[in-house]
């Protein structure tokens, strides 16, 4: 079955998460968050540092747990870790005594394929973000960029229905930046799949999503979404952004996050 068809509506309705701290006063890191992503949906969560956008994907994932409000996938309540989701975070988490084929393969093997298969499929995905030939190495034999070639090949491998991103390219020089965001554009392109995509690069967000979601500074909340009419394929992102459209839209989003950030920046200040 095409990831496509498997792809799920997420939907959070009044998340609230709070943490215990060290010292004893209880943290509100989200509250009252509510935003939709549709099926199939690339969608763009930004904000201020500390707002709680890894929170939020941890939450969604159903590697923890909200203390109010609820998340669904397709319908049903995330009551754990859902069913046929991948991550990609800013570290690699790539396994340092594994090639790259025994990276990428991990997960079919994990969820019951053969061997043979997997290494099979896996070969396949490793062509597909351009590393044919350098099955064999180990990822400190890598640049940079190659490391996150082999997280999004053992990522999508699956075919999951969804795709939790956090930061992936963060770490990354613009050039090598602008290479991945092209590459993940087509291989989304291929799957499909439902996509919740936290980044601080506002031009990113713009060129990659369909949706973008602005959270407000700590404790964050969902201040506006913006959908991006952007035609697909989109196309070269580096090219993209001197369109017209492009600007306006950035120009907009930005209008909305840059309070929050000049808030976030000066709470900062005054602690300090």
């Amino acid at each position: 079955m095409a990831a496509a068809t498997r792809s799920a509506r997420i939907e959070l309705t009044g998340v609230t998460k709070r943490f215990l701290t060290p010292s004893g006063p209880i943290f509100t890191a989200i509250e009252d968050v509510s935003f939709v992503v549709e099926p199939g949906q690339f969608c763009a969560v930004v904000g201020p540092t500390g707002c709680g956008k890894s929170t939020t994907l941890s939450l969604v994932s159903g590697l923890d747990r909200p203390s109010a409000g609820q998340i669904t996938i397709g319908g049903a309540p995330v009551e754990g870790i859902a069913d046929g989701v991948s991550f990609m975070f800013q570290a690699d988490a790539l396994l340092p005594w594994k090639t790259v084929l025994g990276n990428v393969a991990m997960g079919p093997i994990f969820r019951g394929t053969g061997k043979k298969q997997a290494h099979a499929s896996a070969r396949d995905w490793v062509r597909r973000v351009g590393l044919a030939g350098f099955e064999d190495r180990y990822p400190h034999q890598l640049s940079g960029g190659m490391r996150k070639r082999v997280a999004m090949a053992a990522a999508l491998i699956n075919e999951p229905r969804i795709l939790i991103m956090d930061e992936p390219f963060g770490a990354l020089d613009v050039q090598t930046k602008a290479i991945m965001s092209n590459e993940l554009l087509a291989l989304w392109e291929q799957i499909r799949c439902s996509v919740i995509f936290i980044t601080h690069d506002l031009d990113e967000a713009v060129a990659l999503s369909d949706r973008v979601v602005v959270m407000t500074s700590s404790p964050g909340s969902i201040k506006d979404v913006y959908d991006i009419d952007l035609p697909r394929p989109r196309g070269d992102v580096q090219e993209m952004r001197f369109q017209p459209r492009f600007v306006e839209l950035q120009r907009r989003i930005w209008s909305s996050l840059r309070e929050e950030v000049e808030r976030a920046y000066a709470a900062t200040a005054v602690s300090a």
